[in-house]
């Protein structure tokens, strides 16, 4: 084959490893090997839940679930030390408590990119939008508060 056609294979090759790689840097793990680490963990993504930090949209419930399973994947570090002392049960544990930590994260990721089809005005041809998580919720609550604040302006005040 001609070097033609090997560059810019190469050269798309290269840039769809850059772009995986930068999206599972970017994916939450909550995982750790001994109980120090995994304190270092927990208090990062409890700073990270509240307000202005990556995971702020986590509900209230989510937010109990998450803090339910950090005390208990504490619980299992304080008991043990490390993850290699643990017994099977309590490594699965672990993993389970991991897992659900790990899913609400990821879904309430502000950092998170979600694509749609819209169709722009005046064009019957859709077009693929991409955006932040953190935009689209601040979006939804601008509008919110916007329509909520019409509704009272339009209500009469005092019964007159």
């Amino acid at each position: 084959m001609n070097r033609q056609f090997w560059l810019p294979l190469m050269a798309a090759v290269a840039l769809l490893s850059q772009v995986s790689v930068h999206a599972s840097e970017s994916k939450p793990d909550v995982k750790a090997e001994t109980k120090d680490q995994f304190a270092a963990v927990a208090d990062h993504v409890r700073e990270q839940m509240a307000s202005g930090g990556r995971f702020q949209f986590v509900s209230n419930e989510e937010h109990t679930a998450v803090d339910k399973d950090l005390s208990d994947m504490q619980g299992l570090y304080d008991k043990f030390g490390t993850v290699s002392a643990m017994d099977a049960d309590s490594k699965l544990k672990l993993y389970n408590a991991q897992t659900e930590v790990n899913a609400i994260l990821t879904k309430r990721d502000g950092d998170r990119r979600v694509c749609q089809q819209e169709m722009p005005t005046g064009s019957n041809i859709p077009k693929t939008v991409c955006r932040k998580y953190s935009d689209i919720e601040r979006d939804q609550k601008a509008s919110q508060k916007y329509m909520q604040d019409r509704m009272q302006v339009t209500q009469p005040h005092g019964g007159h």
